[in-house]
């Protein structure tokens, strides 16, 4: 059995004043380190004229059909006293068990000091809101592969996947794609019966593993 854990189960902000500054928390589910990034990047963006784009994140990475998956966490301060934002925020992640998790805390100046203790209560709330808008949900650990088709064999395809259940995607161009994703142990026993359907005629590659 692939172990289960615990991430968010969609996007989730948050918004409130302290003292005149206007924090706003967002939170995400991503599976990988470089979509955790770019959401960072993405808020940052968003969020230019903003006095501090404080991000953190705790994301898997590595081969999970292998057991060689290692949590990848990070946090940076954004220019706030040193330990005041990042760590409470990564803190809040690693207390609710959360992984394949990023946040990011916007927050503008409003004129009055907050002080260390200030910071840390008002960083550590934006997170702990934007994750309680997200909700949290119990996963296992994920894989990706495309199938591809003839026009002919694709009906059958679809029938197979939608029969078990998972998540997919359609693409139909000169042959027919289908972008899966399933739970890693139940991955192989999936890929044979699309290989036995089709009378091995469908490709299958691109394989990847994720939490979630």
């Amino acid at each position: 059995m692939s172990e289960s854990y615990h991430t968010l189960s969609k996007r989730g902000e948050s918004s409130f004043s302290v003292q005149g500054s206007e924090f706003i928390g967002y939170a995400s589910p991503k599976s990988q380190v470089s979509a955790a990034e770019a959401f960072i990047e993405t808020v940052q963006e968003q969020h230019t004229d903003a006095t501090h784009n404080v991000p953190a994140y705790r994301v898997r990475t590595g081969d999970n059909t292998l057991g060689s998956h290692m949590l990848r966490e990070y946090s940076n301060d954004d220019g706030e006293p040193s330990g005041s934002a990042g760590k409470p925020m990564l803190n809040v992640l690693q207390g609710k068990e959360l992984e394949n998790v990023v946040v990011v805390v916007t927050r503008y100046f409003g004129g009055t000091e907050l002080g260390v203790g200030g910071l840390v209560r008002a960083y550590s709330r934006a997170v702990k809101e934007a994750v309680a808008d997200a909700g949290v949900i119990e996963t296992v650990p994920h894989e990706r592969f495309t199938v591809t088709v003839e026009y002919s064999d694709s009906g059958t395809v679809r029938g197979v996947l939608e029969s078990t259940g998972v998540e997919f995607d359609a693409h139909y161009e000169t042959d027919v794609s289908f972008d899966v994703r399933v739970p890693i142990e139940n991955a192989e026993s999936l890929r044979d019966r699309l290989q036995s359907a089709t009378s091995g005629r469908a490709r299958i590659n691109g394989d990847e593993s994720t939490r979630p």
